[in-house]
């Protein structure tokens, strides 16, 4: 199994990896399949979102994503100045003018359908996209799954069979496919889980590659923590919720060197760190998926703790905890979910804090046995968490919730580096009952807006 280090961490735009950054680019796929078609001949198109897009499409900001990608846009690039204007001229025209395609009729009000209806089979975030020629005859059609981290795949591709392991492992100097795959193969070779990792991402790209790439993560995610501490004001939506890390922050800089601090002090930096990205991610910014913007502040948090608040960190190791919570995440990805729809807010907040944890154990010193502890940890105390977003919005309970699982990570990863490795529960077994409790938990609380805080709001 690999999934690179650069598909769990991609640079995007809030507020949601699979409810804004999937359907974009399932949007931009299938202008791609239209350009690529000789007999589509294409005068408009049509669009439907099925099951969690439809319920918390609006709230999540589904219905603009599609826009923009219709309007040719890819998270990674957007230009967000322009994109509004073209957003603009597409309510006013309603005409598409995709390159090399004919103009395209399309009316945002009327061609693009919240479907409250029962979600299409593949996944709970479906959308399904038609062309169709001027006598109105579908002359293309085809199904999308947005199926969390911002990873979209068709209908066929989501009922193809998997290929055969052993295929796939082909030219992986390490090809884990499970937690207990990686500690062995960590032991045979005497490697460590980011230099097993590093050697997969060299098979595709140059050591100088995967390092530039590594630091431009990094580097736009700690963009993110400073955007957050340095603005305030109102986050968009009907909930009117204030940001409040900058002011957090500084509360905390007047208090820095006083006699009179608590001890956990330190929780409440790791706090902000968390809420200043998730307040970007809820405001549309630009952010990292990690593994998803819904829990896009875990690891920029945690990582950003361990360079101010960690005694001895060294720069160098910022690399080293990106690789191996990768490792991670990919593990809880293939195995399990990383989706909320899918999943429950396990599934995005506990991937996450488990990511976090073994990256922060690994920079801290911890062999391969502590870090794949550490992650079990934390997602172990993330098990049963629902996704029961306020209003269909990324704001409430999501960006407390990132706080709580930075400090959750912490602490397990401190917990691991106590210890020897050995432990009751392996990873895997965790991962396979965060599956177990995705599959059984009911549908109102996978992000649909329908159950848990999200239907008990204050009468006032």
């Amino acid at each position: 199994m690999f999934l690179s280090v650069f598909d769990v961490f991609k640079i995007g735009i809030g507020p949601s990896s699979s409810h804004t950054m999937g359907p974009m680019t399932a949007a931009v796929r299938f202008l791609d399949m239209l350009r690529a078609s000789a007999d589509a001949a294409p005068a408009a198109i049509k669009v439907r979102l099925h099951g969690s897009l439809a319920f918390t499409g609006k709230g999540h900001a589904t219905d603009r994503a599609v826009l923009l990608g219709l309007l040719d846009y890819r998270p990674d690039s957007l230009n967000v100045d322009e994109a509004e204007e073209r957003i603009a001229e597409l309510w006013r025209t309603r005409r598409l003018h995709p390159v090399g395609l004919p103009a395209l009729d399309f009316d945002p009000e009327a061609d693009l359908v919240f479907d409250f209806g029962p979600p299409l089979p593949g996944h709970a975030n479906g959308l399904v996209f038609q062309a169709l020629d001027r006598a109105g005859k579908v002359t293309l059609s085809e199904i999308f799954y947005s199926i969390g981290g911002g990873f979209v795949v068709t209908a066929a591709e989501r009922e193809a069979p998997p290929a055969a392991f052993e295929t796939e492992c082909v030219g992986w100097p390490y090809p884990f496919h499970n937690a207990a795959a990686m500690l062995r193969m960590a032991r045979e070779s005497g490697e460590s889980i980011a230099e097993m990792k590093r050697a997969n991402e060299i098979v595709v790209r140059s050591p100088a590659e995967v390092d530039e790439k590594l630091g431009a993560v990094w580097a736009a995610m700690n963009g993110c923590i400073e955007r957050g501490l340095s603005l305030d004001g109102q986050l968009p939506g009907s909930l009117k919720v204030k940001r409040r890390a900058k002011a957090i922050h500084q509360q905390l800089l007047r208090e820095r060197g006083a006699n009179s601090s608590l001890p956990h002090v330190a929780s409440d930096w790791l706090a902000i760190y968390a809420m200043a990205v998730n307040e970007e991610n809820a405001a549309g910014g630009r952010v990292v998926t990690a593994p998803t913007n819904g829990a896009a502040g875990v690891v920029p948090a945690v990582l950003r703790y361990y360079l101010d608040h960690c005694a001895g960190a060294e720069p160098a190791k910022v690399a080293d905890f990106l690789l191996t919570a990768a490792a991670i995440g990919g593990l809880i990805k293939h195995n399990a979910s990383i989706s909320g729809a899918e999943a429950g807010c396990q599934g995005e907040v506990g991937s996450a804090a488990a990511m976090a944890a073994a990256g922060l154990c690994a920079v801290l010193g911890g062999t391969p046995e502590q870090v794949e502890n550490a992650a079990e940890i934390a997602l172990e105390h993330h098990l049963g968490m629902t996704c029961d977003p306020v209003a269909g919005l990324v704001q409430v309970p999501c960006i407390e919730r990132n706080a709580i699982g930075a400090t959750k990570a912490v602490a397990a990863a401190s917990l691991a580096l106590r210890g020897d490795g050995q432990h009751f529960m392996p990873l895997d077994n965790c991962i396979q009952a965060m599956r177990q409790t995705g599959e059984e938990m009911s549908t109102k609380f996978k992000e649909t807006s329908l159950g848990g805080l999200a239907v008990n709001l204050p009468e006032c």
